[in-house]
């Protein structure tokens, strides 16, 4: 998802310059952009502000970024992730409607149970993921990135539109709601303690509607962008603050921001839209043919999550063939696909985004997408796309960094450990 940016410094205390594209400081031109409901209160609490996907963000706050990843992979971090698209598809036909512009199985969604899922195209790139939440309330509770708002919002709405005339109930709303992420091992154990539901019986991508320490309305889904167990809760605007400032009365919790949010999702080998994957990239391409249920691969995938999968299911749709781009991504699901998204672990200096991938001969055979060194491992570590012959875990590669040749090893996704919640 895009849950934060490539902001990620080297392990120290300086936060380096961000890339224009994704997060600069703020200027003058920081009248133009959105603010989430928390805007003052970040700036109350020390957060340093970029421009991310439109938005005003913490990048971070008084803490390096470097102690804040640790503290969320120790303890629990608070993130302000409003920014995100949240939009209800409501109707009989909202099932159709979705199943009309993703890759997933959304009829055999449980209730309250959510997946995560691709918008693809008719090429078979991917246009933004997203999750989808079949909720208990009879509509469908949707979050896509921010990045993406306008174009996900008009692909959806046009929809639509195209289903009505076509006489079928369906409808779109967008959530006016913020989200907080809340985000660690001692996550949920904060969050009881302002919850009368009982947290044990919500494992990872299920969602219930609960008051949180007070404020009525919220839907809290177990899930995250950190690879830790957690929640994001959609939480009314105006109760935002309060709701932030309850969590932070627990010393457990502090506030974190974009740059620990980058480093925390690439240990845990999770895609950033518009850098790992993009419209020109497809599910198996890019490692996500689990997207798709395809069990008989998925296990050979790199970086496979089969954790965010909803189940062993998805055959319908791959044998129907009826989502965008079904023809180009089912035809690499049974044949060889030319590249892959691989995970890499790398020595010397830390390797960014755009840092060339060359095989022990020194050809260039593909790119770094993402990159930073691991605060928990103590190593480099990087995502990018090589040939398929390339992509066996244990391959010895190289990457140049500032026009030197460095070792890298293609390896296993997540690099850290994930500790997602399941009932046993």
């Amino acid at each position: 998802m895009q849950r934060a940016m490539t902001v990620v410094p080297h392990l120290g205390l300086r936060l380096q310059a961000l890339p224009l594209a994704l997060g600069r400081p703020l200027s003058r031109a920081q009248d133009v952009l959105r603010r989430t409901p928390l805007y003052d209160f970040h700036l109350a609490h020390g957060g340093k502000m970029v421009a991310f996907a439109g938005w005003s963000l913490p990048v971070q706050y008084r803490d390096s970024h470097v102690d804040s990843h640790l503290h969320t992979r120790r303890h629990c971090s608070l993130f302000d992730v409003s920014h995100m698209l949240q939009t209800k598809i409501l109707g009989c036909d909202r099932v159709k409607l979705m199943e009309s512009l993703v890759v997933g199985d959304i009829a055999e969604l449980r209730p309250n149970q959510g997946t995560l899922s691709l918008f693809t195209n008719e090429g078979g790139g991917i246009e933004d993921d997203l999750i989808v939440t079949s909720t208990s309330e009879g509509y469908l509770y949707v979050v896509s990135n921010a990045g993406c708002w306008d174009k996900d919002l008009a692909l959806m709405q046009g929809k639509v539109r195209e289903l009505q005339n076509m006489g079928s109930d369906v409808s779109l709303e967008v959530v006016d709601n913020a989200l907080l992420a809340l985000q660690g091992p001692t996550a949920t154990q904060v969050l009881q303690a302002g919850v009368a539901d009982d947290l044990r019986k919500l494992p990872f991508m299920t969602s219930a509607v609960m008051e949180v320490f007070g404020v009525s309305g919220c839907r809290v889904t177990r899930c995250g962008y950190t690879g830790e167990d957690g929640v994001e809760i959609s939480v009314p605007a105006a109760a935002a603050v309060r709701l932030a400032a309850a969590l932070l009365e627990n010393p457990e919790v502090k506030l974190a921001g974009l740059a620990a949010r980058d480093s925390l999702r690439l240990e845990a080998g999770l895609c950033l839209y518009g850098s790992d994957i993009d419209e020109h990239t497809t599910p198996v391409e890019g490692s996500l043919s689990w997207t798709l249920d395809a069990e008989d691969l998925q296990q050979a995938e790199v970086g496979s999550t089969a954790s965010l999968r909803p189940g062993a299911r998805g055959k319908r749709r791959r044998a129907a063939m009826d989502f965008p781009g079904a023809s180009v991504i089912i035809a690499q699901l049974k044949g060889k696909v030319q590249r892959r998204r691989v995970g890499l672990t790398c020595e010397g200096a830390p390797v960014r985004a755009h840092s060339p991938i060359l095989n022990m001969e020194g050809t260039v055979i593909g790119t770094v997408t993402s990159g930073c060194p691991s605060p928990c491992l103590k190593k480099n570590v990087a995502m990018g796309y090589v040939p398929s012959e390339y992509s066996r875990p244990g391959t010895p590669l190289l990457v140049e960094v500032r026009r030197k040749q460095q070792m890298a090893v293609v390896s296993k996704m997540p690099f850290v450990t994930t500790n997602y919640y399941t009932l046993k």
